[in-house]
């Protein structure tokens, strides 16, 4: 179906409110899923990052967390902690299991209302809304999303949510990506902006206009993304399929990792099929471009900031009314 819930053994909920222009995903492994994770950007705001590496006691996670509302966003995840616990799920401690969950917020409270964020009844919401059906675009933490600020906000174009997967015989990678950056998503095979700073109906290149002025950069980026297999990994493997996952930021992302932005990607395991982890990681870069592709041309307009797909439908609009006056 080209989700991330085509991995078995997980779901995907949101909570969304477009009103205020904000938001939560949460994905749910509750079984158990080895994880791994790598973040690269220099702003970022997470919870139990740390035990994703190498070295470290717990080696699943149950849940992870991605919110709009920067660092206050980050108390989502106790809401899904909650929802795992009620349920039986989590880490065996003997006296209590306890639900292993993972978090990563971006920067939104700069669209729409800034005193509006996720909190725990947000992540509880979106537990209860999770399901192998997967909504994208505007919705979720991309709610808030926006992409290409060099020049603001308000001349920004709308970020949001995508997802893909493929299959390779009967192992499965697929990804899902919120993507919030400062810089622009390109096309990798013609170079041209799909989402980036606006000049009137016009996308501008941020990597062009970073060569030829002064700027301030907004402290309003980061972009996530979760990878997930039906293959067997250990955590030293889960971390470097998150690695190179991250070569799917780095194809269509310009610039990203800057110091600015809080990009960070997760790796999921929860099956028991073979593949080779080098031919996983370059899976998982493929999906994971494909999904912040998918990220920008299903989001809608919110708050003033336009959208690529309305830039598009304008464009054409345009051309119908210049094409009527000639003829």
């Amino acid at each position: 179906m080209g989700l991330l819930t085509d991995v078995p053994g997980i779901t995907v909920g949101h909570w969304t409110d477009a009103e205020a222009v904000t938001g939560c995903t949460v994905v749910l492994c509750p079984q158990g899923a080895v994880t791994g994770g790598e973040v690269r950007g220099s702003a970022p705001g997470t919870r139990e990052t740390d035990l994703l590496r190498p070295m470290h006691l717990v080696q699943q996670t149950h849940g992870i967390v991605f919110s709009g509302g920067s660092a206050f966003g980050l108390d989502a995840a106790s809401g899904v902690v909650r929802f795992l616990e009620e349920r039986g799920y989590g880490f065996d401690t003997s006296v209590a299991r306890v639900p292993i969950v993972p978090a990563a917020v971006l920067f939104d409270l700069n669209i729409g209302r800034a005193d509006v964020r996720p909190g725990p009844d947000q992540g509880y919401q979106a537990c209860l809304a999770a399901g192998t059906e997967v909504e994208e675009g505007s919705v979720g933490a991309g709610t808030g999303a926006t992409v290409g600020k060099l020049l603001g906000v308000e001349r920004a174009t709308k970020g949001g949510l995508g997802t893909c997967s493929l299959r390779v015989r009967e192992t499965i990678v697929a990804a899902l990506a919120v993507v919030n950056a400062f810089g622009d998503v390109v096309d990798p095979h013609s170079g041209l902006v799909i989402a980036g700073p606006r000049e009137g109906g016009r996308l501008l290149s941020t990597v062009k206009l970073m060569m030829g002025q002064e700027f301030q950069v907004p402290w309003t980026n980061t972009t996530l993304g979760i990878v997930a297999t039906n293959a067997r990994l250990s955590k030293e493997e889960a971390n470097k399929m998150a690695q190179m996952a991250h070569n799917g930021f780095s194809r269509i992302i310009q610039p990203c990792y800057t110091m600015y932005d809080g990009d960070a990607i997760f790796a999921l395991s929860t099956g028991q099929e073979t593949m080779d982890i080098t031919i996983l990681g370059t899976l998982a870069a493929e999906v994971m471009a494909e999904a912040v592709l998918r990220a920008v041309s299903q989001a809608r307009g919110l708050a003033g900031v336009p959208a690529a797909r309305d830039m598009a439908e304008s464009s054409r609009a345009d051309a119908r009314a210049k094409e009527g006056k000639e003829a």
